[in-house]
């Protein structure tokens, strides 16, 4: 199968992985082991945008080699580039990691005051993903996490990385417009519930 999937980016997640046969696209695995070995403590980790003509260029070396896309430090300096890369790819996904089917439970989890009622209903929105995006998402989640406790240096918690990822991770399948802005703050409700209940969640 994997002859058919040409790119990384842009490919159907589910279809991706069965092509590689992993159980995560590597891209997200590379990217984020990455990250983990020299990014942890970079200041405004996620927040602060990568030169786009270098993103560009990961982009097109995942698609172009795969899994060997050299990432590394002698290659890209800035660790901007390497998370932007990471955010490109889910944006680029046709289907959001957290897909369109499962998106309306997420947000009313968002909207539940209650917190065990509302852990609940994140966890039934978890059991409406496809297993690969669902195996994505643990294993961003818990990269992200990680990334909280270096907040001190990194000044970036639950919260903040809620406000990058919420509208990376989600797309509203909602058409109007309005109803589609209204939901923002809840997809980063969604993602910051994520980041902090991920070892209960998941």
């Amino acid at each position: 199968g994997s002859k058919h999937v040409k790119k990384v980016y842009s490919c159907d997640l589910t279809t991706l992985v069965k092509a590689h046969t992993t159980k995560r696209p590597m891209v997200v695995d590379m990217c984020i082991r990455e990250i983990e070995s020299r990014g942890l403590n970079s200041e405004g980790l996620y927040r602060v945008s990568g030169f786009s003509d270098l993103i560009e260029d990961v982009k097109m070396a995942f698609d172009r080699d795969g899994e060997k896309a050299d990432i590394s430090v002698n290659m890209y300096e800035d660790i901007n580039i390497i998370t932007g890369a990471l955010k490109l790819y889910f944006r680029d996904l046709p289907i959001p990691l957290i897909t369109y089917d499962a998106y309306p439970k997420f947000i009313e989890s968002a909207k539940i005051m209650d917190p065990d009622e509302q852990l609940e209903t994140l966890h039934e929105a978890l059991k409406l993903l496809p297993p690969a995006h669902c195996e994505t998402l643990r294993y961003l989640m818990a990269h992200l996490k990680r990334v909280t406790l270096h907040e001190k240096e990194n000044l970036m918690n639950a919260e903040n990385l809620g406000i990058v990822f919420g509208p990376t991770l989600m797309r509203s399948p909602e058409l109007d417009a309005m109803a589609a802005l209204n939901d923002i703050r809840y997809q980063r409700l969604v993602v910051e519930l994520l980041i902090k209940n991920e070892d209960i969640l998941f």
